[in-house]
């Protein structure tokens, strides 16, 4: 190709303002996040009217629902960091074989976790409970979610290559159409209304992937025909060994690091299953609920990572800094409002659940006493996006191990067998002041290291 065709106009993550850039890169994966969030919600809401024990399933199911995540979106942030350098580099040939091979290794991952969900669901739920009900309603779901789950992971891959781009108003789109769908269909399929069967708990999983097979099509589109800067023309494809190795330096750590939220997530309903299946929705419902906080901080991040590394690729370290800044105020003061809607409102948002009596007693004092964390939580997530932006995952992977396997467990499984059930939740705030102090130690080499001597 002539190199007259690869000249490209000079990108806005090199140019604009950092505070209008970054509330315009972050502001539409915010709302999309919200929306992904909201649905995530509603799904559990509706399950929850079919009993406690479709709840208590729903929850358990969360450790793999999580995994898939992790797997999905840990290839992506090394997808995501190689192809915005390549393009503050105007390498525009790596830019394209990063998108395809990042598809590549997101298809790959898809037959793995299809396999799994189909010979592996049942005996995942017998692990952790005896309970006939549960493990039904647990291998109903979750068949269905990994059987079709290559929605999800096209669609996040897809999302990761135009808003590396900068364009990620059309992720708002893309996962905003596909949340929708799955709200509107929730309780349609669970409840046969408009003339379709009741399907229970497994209509909620159909549901969610129908969503996430839409949510893929229309980025599907959107990439195609609104991204020029990157091809992703799958013709006479081969998979590059230097791009993959350069993907997995930064996603292989990020995998690892959000995998150990499905394995403490996984080791807490073990110990929570001691007490009771209600104690294993309290934490179930936990999740649900913090992911309105933390879903914008990620998309926070989401815009913030492309930034910082097309200006790492430029060289400009003071978009760097200034970014990283704006991003951890921006954090910090989402996770304060988080705080205080968790601390004033509490038996409202578990009433959402149809909670019960009991489910109150139990879920009022614990989500107040985990969401203390939420003082710190900003700041550290922020500052991991950074480590991984600038190609150090494995400082990310260091505080998650630390937090989540070294306090968490630990703590918890301490706290529970010493002072009993209500005690549990005080691993979660006492481990995110650890990861506080490692976060900033690390903080303070990776700028001596990368940020501190650029132009």
């Amino acid at each position: 190709m002539p190199e007259t065709e690869l000249k490209q106009p000079q990108n806005k993550m090199g140019t604009m303002p950092v505070n209008r850039l970054l509330i315009t890169m972050s502001l539409p994966m915010v709302a999309s996040m919200l929306v992904q969030a909201m649905y995530n919600i509603i799904d559990s809401i509706f399950v929850a009217r079919i009993g406690e024990a479709a709840l208590a399933a729903v929850s358990m199911a969360f450790p793999i629902q999580s995994l898939i995540i992790a797997m999905s979106v840990g290839t992506c942030v090394g997808v995501n960091a190689l192809l915005s350098r390549s393009l503050g580099e105007q390498n525009f040939e790596d830019a394209r074989l990063t998108a395809v091979n990042g598809i590549f290794l997101s298809l790959v991952s898809y037959v793995i976790f299809a396999l799994f969900g189909l010979f592996g669901s049942r005996a995942y739920f017998v692990s952790q409970t005896s309970d006939p009900v549960i493990i039904e309603y647990g291998t109903q779901y979750l068949q269905v979610c990994m059987i079709f789950s290559f929605g999800i992971f096209m669609s996040i891959v897809l999302e990761r290559i135009i808003q590396s781009t900068g364009r990620t108003i059309y992720n708002m789109y893309s996962q905003g159409i596909g949340a929708i769908t799955n709200i509107i269909l929730d309780p349609i399929l669970i409840f046969g209304l408009l003339g379709f069967p009741a399907m229970g708990i497994r209509g909620a999983a159909v549901a969610t992937v129908i969503g996430q097979i839409l949510g893929m099509c229309v980025s599907l589109y959107f990439n195609l025909t609104k991204n020029p800067d990157v091809s992703i023309n799958m013709r006479g494809f081969r998979p590059c060994g230097r791009i993959i190795r350069i993907i997995y330096a930064v996603g292989i750590p990020s995998i690892i690091m959000q995998s150990i939220m499905s394995v403490m997530t996984y080791g807490m309903n073990l110990i929570l299953i001691e007490f009771s299946a209600t104690a294993v929705t309290v934490l179930g419902i936990y999740f649900k609920l913090q992911s309105f906080i933390f879903m914008p901080v990620f998309g926070l991040n989401n815009g913030m990572v492309p930034i910082i590394a097309y200006n790492y690729g430029a060289r400009n370290k003071k978009r760097i800094m200034d970014t990283t800044r704006l991003s951890i105020s921006i954090a910090v003061g989402i996770m304060l409002v988080g705080l205080a809607i968790f601390q004033c409102f509490t038996p409202q948002l578990l009433m959402i659940f149809n909670a019960s009596e009991h489910l109150l007693e139990m879920g009022v004092p614990a989500l107040r006493l985990i969401s203390l964390s939420f003082l710190f939580a900003g700041y550290c997530i922020v500052v991991g996006s950074l480590f991984q932006a600038l190609g150090n995952g494995v400082y990310s992977l260091m505080v998650s191990v630390a937090r989540q396997l070294l306090c968490i467990l630990p703590l918890a499984y301490i706290f529970s067998h010493v002072w009993g059930l209500h005690a549990v939740w005080y691993a979660f705030p006492m481990a995110e002041i650890i990861s506080v102090a490692l976060t900033t130690v690390l903080f303070r080499r990776i700028y001596n290291e990368k940020i501190r001597d650029l132009a």
